[in-house]
């Protein structure tokens, strides 16, 4: 069993109060016991973040910083038969503009229906259509598109960019010229639709544009047993700190003290902390009859929050 859990470090600017306000016995425990296994720096510039290229490790997938084929993997799952083409996700946004630049708004935030993504779909896919693309629907907030030029496109992941000004982030490679053309013409034709005028008149934010992440053709994947725990990724790209401890508070109650049983019953286990930077893989480290004695005599000794601070 591998536990992957993203944004383990909160990215707003109360991150130490966050962390100070952050109850973790089950982790303080396993800190206390296990080592440091494998450690990934990097920063937060990073096109794809920590916990993608955890789980990219843990999968043998390959591509580099920003082409990770998570498209064709989504796809799939989504049921698509994906061939050998290269996949991109097009997730329906909303791009906020201000002042200060054009930001990501969170797409969760649209509530949008299926049937209002069919509707959003079904407009804007002539419009790739047109140019050579094959275009399917997944989910709500999941289309994807499938052209020989998004083999080798290196994009950014959508958790980088949400809250965040676009332009920092937008691919500047050759092959997303056209992609930025046709961006244009979608934005076009959404800020006419009636779906959005009707959204808009709800007090709901219009959908105005699509961001493309995750490109490249399917690869063979290692069997594993992972999973990504995401339930940090909403509070802290809102920055709120409360509802963070209070994610972190259930994933330490249930999935860090699973682990914990599961090391106990000697289980080959594993846990990767990630951040916005950085990422740091755990593993529980041989002990003596002595060291064990020793635990259940003395008080576990509280480095969480030394180890979140590192990420």
């Amino acid at each position: 069993m591998h536990l992957i859990i993203a944004f383990a470090a909160p990215l707003s600017d109360s991150k130490h109060a966050a962390l100070s306000a952050t109850e973790t016995p089950a982790l303080n425990r396993l800190l206390a016991r296990w080592a440091e296994a494998r450690r990934d720096d990097g920063d937060d510039s990073t096109l794809s973040p920590p916990h993608e290229r955890a789980l990219a490790t843990g999968l043998g997938l390959t591509g580099g910083d920003g082409g990770l084929p998570w498209a064709a993997r989504q796809a799939a799952a989504d049921g698509l038969a994906v061939g050998t083409q290269a996949w991109g996700l097009l997730t329906p946004v909303h791009w906020r503009v201000g002042s200060d630049g054009v930001h990501l708004a969170d797409p969760e935030a649209l509530a949008l229906s299926d049937a209002e993504s069919r509707t959003l779909f079904d407009a804007v896919r002539p419009v790739f259509e047109s140019e050579g693309y094959t275009l399917a629907w997944g989910a709500a907030l999941r289309w994807y598109a499938a052209h020989a030029c998004l083999q080798g496109l290196t994009t950014a992941s959508l958790d980088r960019v949400v809250g965040r000004n676009i332009d920092a982030w937008l691919p500047r490679q050759p092959a997303a010229r056209r992609l930025r053309r046709l961006q244009n013409e979608v934005q076009m034709l959404l800020h006419s639709l009636p779906l959005n005028e009707a959204r808009e008149a709800a007090g709901a934010l219009p959908v105005n544009s699509f961001w493309l992440s995750g490109c490249g053709a399917a690869q063979p994947e290692r069997s594993h047993d992972m999973r990504l725990d995401e339930r940090l990724r909403r509070p802290a790209l809102q920055g709120d700190g409360a509802a963070w401890c209070e994610a972190w508070r259930a994933i330490d109650a249930d999935a860090v003290a699973a682990l914990l049983a599961a090391a106990a019953r000697g289980e080959p286990v594993r846990l990767t902390l990630c951040g916005e930077r950085n990422g740091v893989e755990l593993a529980p480290r041989p002990r003596g009859w002595w060291q064990r004695i020793a635990e259940t005599l003395s008080p576990v000794r509280n480095n969480a929050r030394a180890v979140l601070e590192s990420l």
